[in-house]
């Protein structure tokens, strides 16, 4: 073919790229009609999926208010054993955390007795210190640290404003 082409003249090839234009063109409409369809249905898809977000959220705080899932301090009170792993935390809001540190391949608890710091791996471990008299948190900084998931975006919040929903054996 760039043989055939080397011996068109220049009107002759302008007219086959018209010709070729006016054949796209028809597809270049259609083109556009099917992504703007496309983009309608995707923005239905978000808005319904914004909206079982915010359904499933104020489940989740129904749930927290109503006393169905304890919050981090009444679950080192009544546990023994168990990995924290075990349950998602959330805070008050209903926006999910983790324990412990941004970037910790595992969640921790702080404890203190006042002078000094540990960290708990576990429920085993957590129940322990509770019982030895230690207290959530670090020397003078009660409280739980979490982090948001995917971020480097930490606090310190009251062990009573966190909250533990058992994980889903299936996630």
């Amino acid at each position: 073919m760039p043989d055939e082409l080397a011996g068109l003249t220049e009107a002759e090839l302008q007219r086959r790229v018209e010709e070729i234009r006016g054949q796209m063109r028809p597809l270049d409409e259609q083109l556009g009609t099917l992504r703007m369809q496309r983009d309608v249905l995707l923005t239905e898809k978000r808005r319904r999926e914004r909206g079982a977000h915010r359904e499933a959220r104020a489940e989740l705080k129904s749930a927290m208010k109503e006393g169905r899932f304890p919050n981090v301090a009444e679950l080192v009170k009544g546990s023994q054993d168990g990995s924290l792993d075990d349950f998602v935390f959330h805070l008050k809001t209903g926006g999910e955390v983790r324990l412990g540190f941004p970037g910790a391949k595992a969640q921790t608890l702080a404890f203190t007795d006042g002078a000094q710091a540990a960290q708990a791996k576990d429920l085993a471990e957590a129940a322990r210190l509770y019982e030895a008299g230690w207290e959530l948190g670090s020397p003078g900084r009660p409280g739980v640290r979490v982090h948001f998931p995917g971020t480097r975006q930490e606090r310190l919040v009251l062990a009573e404003e966190v909250f533990a929903r058992p994980r889903d054996p299936l996630a």
